[in-house]
């Protein structure tokens, strides 16, 4: 199996926030990933007003990029046996069909790094 982590995205409102029902459905997905044991890291939401960013001769703004109309909210770990297969799990999550995306990414193994 490999990790994966999943970036998640909103791109409405950065201080969006889930009607009870719909957190509900998000942690029922969640709960469904745990149950067949592919939940490596639930992760946690992301803030978008308490961000810097660090670039090139010690410059450092607020925030992550403002011009940029997606906001990263959040992020989790699982493992699958393949990208396809994490893919079909994030198709799965409720906030697809909220607006929100997910990004997906292999999590490379540091050599020599158990």
């Amino acid at each position: 199996m490999k990790e994966f982590v999943l970036i998640f995205r909103n791109s409405k409102d950065a201080h969006d926030h889930p009607s009870p029902a719909q957190l509900q459905e998000r942690m029922n997905w969640m709960a469904g990933v745990a149950a067949r044991n592919l939940l490596v890291d639930k992760g946690n939401r992301l803030s978008v007003t308490g961000a810097k960013t660090v670039k090139p001769n010690n410059l450092v703004t607020d925030g992550p990029y403002t011009e940029i109309e997606e906001f990263i909210t959040g992020y989790m770990l699982l493992k699958a046996a393949s990208i396809e297969d994490a893919v079909a799990i994030a198709q799965e999550n409720p906030m697809i069909k909220m607006g929100g995306n997910i990004e997906i990414r292999e999590v490379l193994a540091i050599p020599g790094k158990k």
